[in-house]
Parts: structure tokens; C-alpha cells; sequence
């Protein structure tokens, strides 16, 4: 077999479309983080044959990563950046493998270690000072009541929020469906204060368009069901930022401090883990045990009321 490495980087983005179901958005910063490495090895060590793919190898480009200056800035990416991309690595060994390419293991490359980030939430305290900020008498107070709104309810990831079209939300049965990352199907329920809010801000749309959320500012764009009028991701952080900054929390609150916020709250109401992971999509119990600072706070509750012990 003929051993060219941008093809076979490009075969492998393509197994990941096609065979793993990725998302555009994942394939996208595995592109990033493969070419990376190819220019890095065509002006560095040219890689001819896959045993020039060496332990030796990967060690150099890992310390060309540890003084690689981020794109958008002069400073060097940081620890949990530069896991991104040898994680990338990684995976593409192991298809090369998969081909019958006599690579490095890619159990030889470890990742370097990370500080561990606190998990970020609001407390309800904080969720009910940032969901009462909004105008709700304009227009795009209301929208963004609901918003924020469906965003505490449901858990979805902003990017779920802002694909949802109006006739993909059942308001009646208070349930939906997305597809989530890595194409996993889930069920979404609402509550009934984020139903209330919906219904009053579909109530004063008079427009045809199709997306859930539209955005208030610029043109109205004449295009078939309206699709220039979605709010973005982008649009949805500035939207928050704005609430944030007037709710004055100590907090710089993203759509997943939200989603994080969801989590948290179900936990401390009693929920029990394995159902909070099928809630937020989550592909294994692992991803969901981050909320551990939670669970960990209900088992000493538990102790403290059920431990003989205790009496």
C-alpha cells in the first residue's frame, strides 16, 4: 500500500463522516489538528513510510506543541490543547492500524496532564436571578425568556437549541427529539415554566419561519422559511452574556454552565446518575460522573440520616 499521509488523513476524516457518524463540528477540529501535525512533519521530518512514525517522532512534535502559539493570540496553547491534538493523533494510528499500516502503537503515547478544572454551575439561587432579567413586554425580551428558559429545563447543548424548529417541539406532550453529539438520538422533556414561556413567545410570532429561535436584530431576510433568521451559537452566548453581566453573577455563564446547571439540579432533587445521563445524551456514565461534587454531597446526607452511627 502506498504510504501518503495528507490521503490518508483525508480517507480517515471521511471514515469518521461516514462510518462513525460524527459531527461536521468534530470532524472539523480533527481536520485542524491532523493538518497540524502533517506540516509540522513536512518541514520537521518528512514521514515517507509508516515506521518513520516513530515514539521519537510524536516526543519532538509534542515539544513543538508545547511552544506552538495559539492561531488567534502569541501565546503557547494550553496543556488541555495540546491533548486535543494527540488524542486526534492517536485516533488516526489507530485507523492506520486498522489498514494494516505498520505504525507506532498508539498506546505508547500518553497525554500530558492537566490541571483539574472545578466544574462550573449556578446555584438555584443564581438560575432564578438570570431567568428573571429579561423584558418579557418586548418582543426579544420574550424570546429570550423562553430561551433561557428551555436552555435551564432541558439541558441541551447549544447547539441542539438553535438547529430546533417550531414543529419539532410538541408543547402539549412537553416532550421532543434531537439528535445529539455523535448522532445519539434522545428524548427532551420541558417543564412546565419553560411551556409557559414557549407558548407566549410563539404566541406573539406573526411570522412563517421555520427555526424555534430568531434572531431580532438586522433585516428581515425574504428567504424560504426563513433560515437566515436562526440565531446562532455565537448569538445565544451574547445573549446570555448580557444577563449575566445585569444579574451581576460571580459566574461567566455559558450555554454548558447552564446545561452543567441542569445536571446539577436534577442530582441534588434526587435524581440518580444513570437517568441523568441519558437526559443530557451522554454515551457513557464516565462523561455524566463529573457531577460528582453533587452525588458525593447526597451519600453524606445519606450517612448522616441512615448510619446507626449517627443516632
Amino acid at each position: 500500500m502506498v504510504f501518503d499521509l495528507t490521503s490518508l488523513v483525508k480517507e480517515f476524516l471521511e471514515y469518521l463522516e461516514i462510518e462513525r457518524n460524527l459531527s461536521p463540528l468534530t470532524i472539523r477540529d480533527y481536520r485542524h489538528y491532523l493538518d497540524n501535525f502533517v506540516a509540522w512533519s513536512k518541514t520537521h521530518s518528512p514521514i515517507l513510510r509508516p515506521s518513520d512514525i516513530t515514539v521519537e517522532i510524536i516526543r519532538r512534535y509534542r515539544v513543538y506543541l508545547a511552544h506552538y502559539n495559539s492561531p488567534n493570540g502569541n501565546l503557547p496553547i494550553k496543556k488541555v490543547t495540546q491533548n486535543y491534538y494527540i488524542i486526534a493523533l492517536r485516533s488516526f494510528l489507530k485507523y492506520l492500524i486498522r489498514k494494516d499500516f505498520a505504525v507506532v502503537s498508539p498506546d505508547k503515547i500518553d497525554l500530558p496532564k492537566t490541571e483539574s478544572r472545578s466544574l462550573k454551575f449556578l446555584d438555584r439561587d443564581q438560575v432564578e436571578r438570570l431567568l428573571a432579567q429579561p423584558d418579557i413586554a418586548k418582543d426579544r425580551g420574550l424570546r429570550d425568556k423562553a430561551l433561557l428558559e428551555m436552555l435551564f429545563s432541558t439541558g441541551l447543548r447549544v447547539s441542539e437549541l438553535c438547529r430546533l424548529n417550531k414543529d419539532q417541539v410538541n408543547l402539549e406532550r412537553r416532550e421532543f427529539g434531537v439528535i445529539g453529539k455523535g448522532q445519539k438520538p434522545r428524548v427532551v422533556f420541558l417543564s412546565d415554566r419553560a411551556v409557559l414561556w414557549l407558548e407566549r413567545y410563539l404566541e406573539k410570532r406573526v411570522d412563517h419561519f421555520k427555526p424555534l429561535f430568531i434572531r431580532y436584530a438586522g433585516n428581515q431576510e425574504p428567504v424560504v422559511n426563513g433560515e437566515k433568521m436562526r440565531l446562532t451559537p455565537r448569538s445565544v452566548q451574547r445573549i446570555l452574556d448580557k444577563y449575566v453581566r445585569k444579574a451581576r453573577l460571580p459566574i461567566k455563564a455559558t450555554p454548558h454552565v447552564l446545561r452543567h446547571s441542569y445536571a446539577t439540579d436534577l442530582l441534588m432533587n434526587g435524581a440518580d446518575l444513570r437517568s441523568v445521563q441519558e437526559l443530557l445524551g451522554h454515551k457513557n456514565v464516565a462523561t455524566t460522573q463529573i457531577y460528582t461534587h453533587v452525588t458525593n454531597a447526597r451519600l453524606k446526607e445519606v450517612h448522616k440520616a441512615f448510619h446507626s452511627g449517627n443516632k
